[in-house]
């Protein structure tokens, strides 16, 4: 038994491991969109040493004008150095902000070809410490009530981030099929994070098959229901945007179907692991249970959780588009207007195929349970046979 267990410990830590080099070759990997476009240009940190508001327009709820500030720079090749710096008011509240003296901002300095600056440009609040902080908190909390397994968690979350941003995002940009980059990206991760979490065992297993399988099916639901509701990919914030940057080849739509599946594959894993683990205790604490009575165990665990489950991808969903209701209720909107509307009818694609998706891997997950777990091995680490 001592041996059985040690050569899964050693495969585990062999796995971690491996990942941990994996993530540093991510980290290292270009995506091929790094390349500065605009020269002369450097971002860096300032502070606000003062503010000049005798240009800025007050018209109402916005502002217009020229915020002229003085600031010291603090990173980059101009540190210490002093300088003014240009603050743009559109009129946009979304866009706008406004400084007052010991803020810190992000600026874009211009310099000629002999590195003098001609021009400071105030582009936003510096946030990244900020956000460092919480990460930070983020992380310290996971470990403190996780332990090893919040550690494995923070493998799992920073493991997809740069599975996102290295490989999905840039081989959809360089024109690659994003319906398919998506499967193999989103597949990846759901072998991998299941591992970490849920380790070498039957329940990972388990948890594979039936989150994949469900995958698969949800993606072809948002391909279909996609073509069904006849929505434009355009529907996406900022997708335009990418037509303007020179991307015209780039398929919207698919992309928009990616993300649906993309959106649905991390809560059908959830519900396929939580499923598998409470399976598993049954396994093992009544190590006489038939494979019958097991899967109906599933099936009624899958009955209140899917509940559950269904209802907080409802929420996670119509959090981010209350102002678009808010706006359509205060124009006094018929509702089938609402409903008939194209940016709603996305949100009711995402949300119904990924419910969908949920309800699917419930039976699934329970159903491979059952013939995983034999009498008495419900913990994969004790089988040796498998």
């Amino acid at each position: 038994m001592k041996d059985i267990l040690s050569n899964v410990n050693r495969k585990e830590v062999g796995f971690i491991f491996s990942l941990l080099i994996l993530l540093i070759i991510l980290v290292l990997l270009p995506t091929g969109f790094d390349k500065q476009l605009y020269t002369h240009t450097e971002g860096a940190r300032a502070k606000v040493l003062s503010v000049d508001n005798s240009n800025v327009l007050n018209t109402g709820l916005f502002k217009q004008g020229d915020q002229r500030t003085i600031i010291k720079i603090e990173t980059g090749s101009y540190k210490g150095q002093i300088v003014d710096a240009n603050n743009m008011l559109t009129g946009s509240l979304a866009e706008d902000k406004l400084f007052v003296e010991g803020d810190k901002a992000w600026v874009l300095i211009g310099f000629d070809e002999n590195g003098n600056i001609n021009f400071a440009n105030m582009v936003d609040h510096y946030r990244l410490n900020k956000e460092a902080v919480l990460i930070w908190c983020f992380a310290l909390v996971i470990v403190i009530f996780l332990g090893f397994t919040g550690v494995r968690t923070l493998l799992s979350f920073a493991f997809a981030l740069l599975s996102i941003w290295k490989i999905l995002i840039p081989a959809m940009l360089k024109g690659f099929n994003p319906i398919l980059i998506a499967l193999i990206v989103g597949n990846t991760l759901t072998i991998i994070t299941s591992l970490l979490v849920a380790g070498f065992t039957k329940k990972s297993y388990a948890a594979i098959i039936s989150t994949i399988s469900c995958s698969f099916a949800t993606c072809i639901l948002a391909i279909i229901f996609g073509n069904y509701f006849n929505i434009h990919g355009a529907v996406m914030t900022w997708s335009e945007s990418l037509l303007y940057a020179g991307f015209l080849k780039l398929d919207l739509t698919a992309i928009f179907q990616a993300g649906i599946y993309l959106a649905s594959s991390g809560a059908i894993l959830d519900l396929a692991v939580d499923i598998s683990s409470a399976l598993e205790e049954i396994v093992n604490n009544n190590p006489s249970v038939t494979k019958k009575d097991l899967i109906l165990s599933g099936f009624n665990i899958g009955k209140s959780v899917v509940g559950t489950q269904t209802t907080t991808l409802l929420f996670a969903y119509m959090g981010s588009y209350l102002s678009v209701m808010m706006v359509y209720m205060a124009q006094e909107t018929p509702m089938l207007n609402i409903l008939n509307s194209k940016t709603i009818a996305a949100e009711i694609l995402h949300t119904f195929v990924g419910c969908i998706g949920l309800v699917l891997v419930s039976p699934l997950t329970s159903v491979i349970c059952g013939f995983l777990f034999e009498k008495g091995k419900g913990n994969g680490k004790l089988d040796e046979s498998f």
